[in-house]
């Protein structure tokens, strides 16, 4: 099947291709040993954080407090991103996933954990509206039955490393 570029997708190709370029580099400088190794205070638990963004990102904490996404902003596991129009986001998480949101999307991070030291871990991320490009990260590669794409309609499987998503808000 050809590829084509999706309505509304096309203003952020250019973004989306170099934010996505970007976040292959990611698993490498994810997985780099720290200089000295300790456990991450509770506190300190987070699944990932914002690379970049254009335009109108949002982001929305289980507890329900919105905030406007900047780069380096970090996401908790149970966070909700959502784009504007004409906007777009990418992420990556602690184990080297890279998410990249196109315009007039919501997505929610439903579950995210990782032990970078056995490398064991899951993703669930659900798409409730617009598109997600995602490549895997280590959690993808070592254990894709780990990871799933929920969308309203269907639940995704990974069996790939890169990948797009769309799905269209329910009426």
């Amino acid at each position: 099947m050809p590829f084509r570029l999706l309505p509304g997708f096309a203003a952020c190709a250019m973004f989306l291709a170099s934010a996505a370029a970007g976040a292959q580099t990611a698993p490498a400088a994810a997985t780099a040993p720290r200089a000295v190794a300790r456990p991450a205070p509770a506190a300190d638990v987070h699944a990932g954080f914002i690379k970049s963004v254009q335009g109108d990102v949002h982001l929305l904490s289980a507890g329900g407090d919105a905030r406007l996404a900047r780069p380096g902003d970090r996401v908790s596991p149970i966070d909700r991103i959502s784009t504007g129009p004409a906007s777009a986001a990418s992420l990556v998480l602690r184990d080297g996933t890279a998410l990249v949101l196109g315009p007039d999307s919501r997505l929610d991070l439903k579950q995210f954990h990782f032990d970078s030291t056995t490398q064991d871990g899951g993703l669930l991320v659900s798409l409730l509206r617009g598109s997600l490009r995602m490549v895997s990260g280590l959690i993808g590669k070592t254990n894709p039955d780990a990871v799933r794409v929920d969308t309203q309609t269907a639940t995704i499987g990974i069996r790939g490393t890169d990948f797009i998503v769309t799905a269209d808000a329910q009426p």
